[in-house]
């Protein structure tokens, strides 16, 4: 499987960083993804969430969650509906390994927090790139809900 950019910004200096995704299983029937994601130095990816149960762990790097440094060997959980983040990648950059246990299709709340950390950095967030999902899933990384309340 192919590197694939699924998240992108524009530095201060004009150059570009990504997050970096390999999918290495993903299911429809029944519905899930793992996959593992290399992000670039000082990538923020916004606080989001998805429509399962999903776990993290660092294999190499670092990154914030929140106010949490995050490093080799972290293990997140994520329960469904929850949300976590906004992300910031360490100097290094972060690799992950990363399972989601049903739909992995993600939605995005909080957009003040993102908004905030991009301004801190003098970051600008550019679109997400397009990605094919099988069997016709509608890629949902732009939608913004409260969670829970809406699934």
């Amino acid at each position: 499987m192919p590197w694939i950019a699924v998240r992108s910004q524009r530095n201060p200096d004009g150059t570009e960083s990504h997050v970096w995704e390999r999918w290495v299983a993903f299911s429809v029937d029944p519905l899930y993804l793992a996959l593992f994601a290399k992000w670039d130095p000082g990538m923020i990816v916004r606080r989001h969430g998805h429509y399962s149960p999903h776990t993290i762990t660092v294999l190499a790097g670092e990154f914030t969650c929140g106010d949490e440094l995050c490093g080799v060997g972290t293990h997140l959980e994520l329960p469904y509906g929850d949300a976590f983040g906004p992300f910031v990648a360490g100097p290094n950059g972060v690799e992950l390994y990363e399972v989601m246990m049903g739909d992995p299709r993600s939605w995005s709340d909080e957009p003040e927090a993102m908004e905030r950390i991009l301004a801190e950095r003098g970051v600008e967030q550019l679109p997400d790139p397009p990605i094919e999902l099988p069997a016709g899933l509608e890629d949902l990384r732009a939608v913004f809900s409260k969670g829970r309340a809406d699934l």
